[in-house]
Parts: structure tokens; sequence; C-alpha cells
């Protein structure tokens, strides 16, 4: 086992035991153009970004370039292929139904995060499998454990954390791209699409934090586990 591959196996098995998630925590990695794809594997069939997740969550592991992608909503919300006209006109979410209008569909297309950096491809996989360092940590499960997630990064300075979310693109942008520039942790409620393709339960919400952060995420999560999480309600 490589150094880096132990220290997320200690870091997915550390956060997995103290909040006591139910699946795995899941590694995102955004290959950047230029960047050599390393150990492609072509998956069986097409899936969505969120499909990949879910099935990550429970131990598999996926490489996946934009041809390999079912849904291009996804896809271009991170940056690997361009946005589908009916999707940038806001027709595709207006006929979905959530929209009253395709000019309010656009709206959430034309506000979503810019990433400046493309993207070739991506690796989605258990954080205790990975052997490099990942962009983004995405972790889905029930309010009560993603809820102690904001002590551990509010815990040292103080104040409030504030969350963004769209009707739509749940994993692909809240809880990916958006960590991915913004370098901040985000909560998302799920999505239509999220929660139409993949086994995400109702009472299960989704979680991204930025790679960076896992060391004192981790930290904090510890001295919470040892302290407060014992005295609170938590089955």
């Amino acid at each position: 086992m490589s150094e880096i591959t132990a220290a997320n196996a200690g870091y997915a098995s550390e956060i997995k035991s103290t909040v006591k998630l139910d699946f795995e925590p899941v590694a995102i990695k955004l290959i950047p153009e230029g960047e050599d794809f390393p150990d492609y594997s072509k998956p069986e069939r097409q899936m969505s970004h969120c499909q990949a997740i879910t099935r990550a969550r429970k131990g598999e592991y996926f490489t996946l370039k934009p041809e390999d992608f079912s849904c291009h909503v996804g896809s271009s919300a991170l940056n690997m292929s361009d946005t589908p006209e009916g999707v940038a006109d806001g027709t595709f979410h207006y006929n979905l139904g959530g929209f009253e209008t395709p000019e309010a569909a656009a709206k959430l297309i034309e506000d979503r995060i810019e990433m400046d950096t493309k993207i070739i491809g991506e690796i989605v996989c258990p954080l205790k499998d990975a052997d490099f360092e990942p962009d983004v940590v995405v972790i889905i499960d029930v309010p009560e454990k993603i809820y102690w997630f904001v002590p551990a990064i509010t815990g040292v300075d103080g104040g409030k954390a504030s969350f963004t979310m769209g009707s739509f693109q749940c994993t692909c942008e809240d809880v990916t791209s958006y960590p991915y520039v913004t370098q901040s942790l985000n909560i998302s409620l799920g999505c239509y699409g999220c929660r139409r393709r993949t086994d995400m339960k109702p009472e299960e919400l989704a979680m991204g934090f930025p790679y960076s952060m896992i060391g004192e995420v981790t930290r904090r999560l510890g001295v919470l586990g040892e302290g407060i999480m014992q005295k609170a309600k938590r089955d």
C-alpha cells in the first residue's frame, strides 16, 4: 500500500467510524486537460456522475471520460463537455416540469459555478482505495450525520456555515464543482436527477468538501467524537 493510499484509508476509517456513516466517503479526482489520465479503464456502460458516486460509496472504482457519461447536464457542469443547447436555453429542464418557463430553467445553467479548467475525465472511488490525492470528497448520508461536519468546519474560527444548491445538478455542481472551485464545503438536499437515477434514499442528502480540508475536518471530527457527540442523541 502506497503512502497516499494508507493516508486516505486512515482518513476514511476515522471519518466513517466517528460519524457512523452507512457507506464509504467517496474520492473524486478531476483530470485537467494536459495531464495524463492514470490507469484508465473504460466502464461496462455509460453512467452519470451521480451513479458513479452512489456506486463508489459501496466500493466500486471508476475511471470516466466524457464519452462514458450518459448525463450531459453533469458532464458539462464538470466542464468535461459543452453544455447541450437544450440545457443551456432551458428547454430540457422546462420540459421536465421543474420551471414555469424555459428562461427560468436557463437561469439555473447561467448561474453555474464557473470552472476555468477544462476537464478530460475523472476518477470516482471509495476514499479508502484512492491511490492519489483527490480534489473533492463526497459523502451521502442522513442529515444527523452530515450535521457534524458543520461544527467541524466552524469550531475553530466560529461563525456560521452557508451552503448553496440548485433544484438540479446536486452531485455534479453542488458537491463536486462548487467545492472544487471555491475550496469550501457545500451541502445539497439532492435533486430530481440523482434521486431518479440512483439508490439515494429520500432521507439522504449530499455533501462535498475539498480534499485540502481533510486533515482538519478529520481532526475536528475526532475532537467532537470524544466530546459533544457522546452527549448527543445519535440514533
